[in-house]
Order: structure tokens, then sequence, then C-alpha cells
């Protein structure tokens, strides 16, 4: 098949819609169940260069969460404590496979932004990870392959009409992509930038010592910033990304948006949170609903208001601002890249309220040295990787 025709573009009056390759070779995809619209497709195929990445250079199977163009979350399959599986909601899972651990992972980063995701797997999709799939809310998954039982499982999704979409994982695009706003066409080189361990050599901090876990955890934050929209950072931790900030024109409210999502990650591991008495048979959605509300200043309004009755067994007791900060602060170990230099320190220190120790960015600024103090101020790690990120 060399075109597909979609429904519509990005919204329904932009018709008609299609995909297909310049070159006029064959798709590289098909969609096995479902229909796959604009948007999907531009997720799918962002995430599914991010996980094939992922799995490049960590040799692990990845996962990625996305929506609207930008990775909600991301991830590699390692083990997950029995704290992650319970805020991941996987806690009544046994045996996790690999795959299924690096999607509970990515979609566990960020529930909120989550809902309503498309995924992109990097190896074949199991029943492990099937399974999880099947209770979320999801729009689609792309992956290289499924097995018989997976493909099965997703089937039933959205009363047949969940959009599986499988993937050649050997095909390679030309070297030159293009790209057509107001009727002008853009071409420019690909980018097929290798992002591993050897941008992470130039140690421009007083504090020169990256552990292992660190250099897995900014190589995967990198590699989520080369597929998200810029200007972008990444808050990552024990092999996922914990904090996408995407889009924003100010860095420092890069730095901001994506810290707040990182202090979500870690609030939600707090025992007030863990221990929340949720009323029988709430929904998935409306208990990360409650849990960002919890965490959130605006909760005691919320008891005030007697909302707390539909959704909790009985009132909790409020999360204070004093405890969640006493929480925050005891956070070390969290990476985080960025897409384009630091141009100024104010991003450091907010990076340091949660917990971020290791950094990598280009360098470049005029201010770097000013950065470089603030980092060396804190004790953090900073490489200067000397290479750019943009993804439009």
């Amino acid at each position: 098949m060399k075109d597909l025709a979609l429904k519509y573009g990005c919204n329904p009056n932009q018709k008609p819609a299609r995909i297909f390759v310049n070159d006029g070779r064959e798709l590289p995809v098909q969609v096995i169940n479902g229909k796959a619209g604009y948007i999907n497709f531009m997720d799918a195929l962002n995430g599914w260069q991010l996980v094939r990445d992922l799995k490049r250079a960590t040799g692990l199977p990845a996962a990625a969460s996305f929506k609207h163009v930008s990775p909600a979350g991301a991830a590699v399959g390692l083990p997950i404590t029995e704290t992650l599986k319970k805020i991941y909601f996987v806690d009544d899972m046994d045996d996790l496979s690999p795959l299924a651990s690096a999607y509970a992972r990515a979609r566990g980063a960020d529930r909120m932004s989550s809902f309503g995701d498309f995924i992109a797997l990097s190896d074949e999709c199991d029943v492990s990870t099937a399974s999880i799939i099947k209770r979320e809310v999801s729009d689609g998954v792309i992956a290289p392959g499924y097995s018989k039982e997976a493909l099965e499982i997703l089937k039933l999704k959205k009363k047949g009409n969940y959009t599986v979409i499988q993937i050649d994982p050997d095909y390679q695009p030309q070297a030159l992509e293009h790209k057509d706003v107001f009727g002008i066409t853009f071409e420019q080189g690909r980018n097929d930038l290798q992002i591993d361990e050897s941008l992470l050599t130039n140690l421009v901090t007083r504090n020169r010592n990256l552990p292992d876990e660190a250099k897995r955890d900014l190589i995967i934050s990198l590699i989520t910033l080369k597929y998200t929209q810029s200007n972008s950072v990444c808050y990552a931790k024990d092999g996922q990304a914990i904090g996408v900030g995407a889009g924003q024109q100010s860095r420092v409210h890069c730095v901001r948006l994506a810290g707040g999502k990182a202090d979500n990650w870690l609030l939600r591991q707090h025992p007030k949170v863990l221990n929340l008495p949720f009323a029988d048979g709430i929904r998935r959605p409306d208990r990360d609903n409650a849990i960002d509300v919890y965490i959130g200043p605006e909760y005691e309004d919320v008891l005030r208001e007697g909302e707390w009755q539909r959704i909790f067994k009985t009132r909790p007791e409020v999360f204070t601002e004093a405890e969640k900060r006493e929480w925050l602060d005891q956070q070390t170990g969290v990476s985080l890249g960025s897409d384009a230099f630091f141009p100024f320190s104010d991003n450091i220190e907010r990076a340091k309220k949660s917990g971020v120790s290791y950094i990598a960015e280009p360098g470049g600024s005029v201010r770097d040295d000013a950065v470089i103090k603030c980092c060396d101020r804190y004790g953090m790690a900073m490489a200067f990787t000397g290479i750019r990120l943009f993804h439009h």
C-alpha cells in the first residue's frame, strides 16, 4: 500500500487527508485494527522513533505515552518497586514483562496528561503489556508486532475500534525530510543524531561524578527531548521520564512545568497518598484526578465543599505544604536534560527544588559561568553535550 486515507487532518474541517512516502515506496505501516487519524499518526511515528532510539541506546525494551505530538512519559523496561506498582495501579498484576514494566512506567509518569494517549512500543506487544493497555483510556498503539493473544486483547478495546498500528522495524526514511507551511515547502536533513554516553564526557562542574544510573537517565531525558516540541526539558529518574515540559517560549517555564510534574510523581509516593481511602468502584481516571487535587494546594477548599464524600470512604487528612516540602527536600538523584542551553541560573534554582543532582545541556550561553557556579553551589554534576535538540 502506497498511501492511506485518513478521516481528516488535525481538525474535522481539514480534508482531504492522507499519508504516503514521497519516494513512492510502500508505506512501512499498516493499520491492523481500528482507524487512525492524522494526529494519531503524528504521535505514533514520533513515539516509534523515540522508543527505537531508547532501545538502541540502552538495550532494554522501551515504551512511550504520547499526547499531541509530545511525550507525556517514556521509560525502559526495568523492574518496578512495590511502591511504583501501587502508584501506577499495576500492583494487582503478577509477572510484568520488561515491556509491560516500560509502559507502566511511561504511563505512570504523568497519568493526567497520558489520559487518551497514543502508545509506542519498541518490541512485539505481549499479553502482559496488552493487559495494562486494556485497562487504560488510550487512543491507540504502534509496535513492530503483536502476539496473537495480545492482539485479541487489544481488539476488545473501544468496542472493537481501538487503533492498532504495526510498523516495519527495518524501515529507514530518506536523509532529507519535508514539511509544508502555508503552501511553502521546508527541507532539512533528518535529525539522525545518535544519543549515547559520548555526549556526557564534557563535565564542566567541580563535581564530575556521573554514576551509571545517572548516565542512563540523562540519555533517556535527551532522547525524550529529541521528540518533544520545543522549548523542552525532561526530568528523569530510575529509568524513566518523570516530568516533561514541552512547547514553552521561556526555558524557565519549561523547567517549572516539568518540575511540577516531577514533584507530583515524587509526592504520589508519600505514605499519605499511598494510603488514601478511595471509595469502592471509583474509576481509574477519577482516582488520578483525585490524587492530583489531593496533592495540590486547593485540596482544603475541596474538603470544605464536601466533594471528598464522593471519592473517599473517609475524610483524608490534609497534606500540608510543609509536609510536601519536607518530602521533596529528601529527594536526590534526579537527572535533568534540556534541548538548549540554560540562559540563567534561575533554571538551576528551580531544578534543585525537585531533587536534581545531574544535568545535561548543550552549553554555549554567554552566562554559562553563572549557571556552572549555581550548580557548584548545590554540588550538582553538569555535562555540556554540545548538541541542541529542537523539535518542531
